[in-house]
């Protein structure tokens, strides 16, 4: 029978190579949240939505072209729906409620000679989006307080440490490219950076039951060599999964329209370094807090050996 190809990367001995990488990620996302801060939405910042209906097909850089020169140039306009329905997120504007707002709306677009009419207006407020940030805050926070006690009872103290570092590398290098970049964070954004959390969870507890697995296999082995034998075995698998994953982000990102680009980008960025830091973030920081095969092996129980005996 034909054996599996084993990858020999010596993932160990590049450790100080990723960790100046992470380190410098780190570092420009850190400084960019606290300097240029992120461009909230409408869902945090508030503002007015507005759902207007064509009786033909209306592209939507019609629309667009129609708001450019107005106080509303910077408004999103997306399709919902079909392309005869058009909805418009727009900032909250000074000295102007939802009434005023959707009548200068179809002023413009009229005046344009367009035939539209208002199907909803929905006012977001500043306050609103204020819960709306403390909410997110504080479940990401109580999903990263989960995983730290679930990882701990199935681990180890130091596997939880691990995992929990990779985590917030990820959420906080994926946030800080919309800080970088000053994309639109919403709550899609949101969903995405919970979802990222979960995946790159999974491919990191794949990756610690293969050592667990291998420190009671490789009693003989010091941990650097038993880490890097189970990156490798699991090599494959991670960059499958990863692949294909990316595969139908990449799908939603270019096909999905522009209400879920934010949502789809967010998640392609936080695969990415998901699977990076599966590899170089959490096994590494595990070895580092200097786990060994003591620590993993199973308490045998008291008279086990004899019942074992025929």
């Amino acid at each position: 029978m034909k054996q599996k190809h084993q990858y020999k990367f010596d993932f160990v001995g590049s450790r100080r190579i990723a960790a100046i990488c992470s380190g410098l990620l780190l570092i420009v996302s850190i400084v960019s949240l606290f300097v240029n801060g992120l461009n909230f939405g409408i869902d945090f910042s508030g503002g007015t939505l507005v759902e207007l209906g064509y009786q033909e097909t209306i592209e939507l850089d019609n629309v667009r072209v129609a708001l450019a020169n107005s106080q509303f140039s910077d408004a999103i306009v997306q399709y919902f729906g079909t392309a005869k329905n058009v909805l418009i997120r727009i900032v909250s504007q000074e000295n102007m409620n939802s009434s005023t707002i959707s009548n200068e709306l179809i002023n413009l677009l009229q005046q344009a000679g367009q035939a539209v009419e208002i199907r909803r207006v929905e006012f977001v407020g500043p306050e609103v989006g204020e819960d709306l940030t403390e909410s997110g805050g504080l479940a990401m926070l109580y999903a990263l307080g989960g995983i730290l006690l679930y990882v701990t009872l199935r681990f180890q103290l130091r596997f939880s440490v691990g995992a929990i570092a990779a985590l917030v590398h990820d959420v906080i290098i994926t946030v800080g490219v919309f800080s970088v970049l000053q994309l639109d964070f919403n709550l899609t954004v949101l969903a995405a950076l919970l979802a990222v959390i979960g995946y790159s969870l999974n491919d990191t507890i794949v990756v610690f039951d293969r050592i667990r697995e291998n420190f009671r296999k490789m009693k003989k082995a010091e941990s650097r060599e038993v880490i890097n034998t189970s990156l490798n075995q699991t090599l494959s698998r991670t960059l499958i999964t990863s692949l294909t994953t990316l595969l139908v982000l990449a799908a939603l990102f270019i096909f999905g329209g522009k209400i879920i680009h934010a949502f789809s980008l967010a998640l392609i960025i936080g695969v990415l370094i998901g699977t990076y830091s599966s590899i170089y973030v959490a096994s590494q920081v595990i070895l580092t807090l200097g786990v060994s095969k003591q620590d993993l092996m199973s308490i045998e129980k008291e008279g086990a050996t004899l019942d074992s005996r025929p």
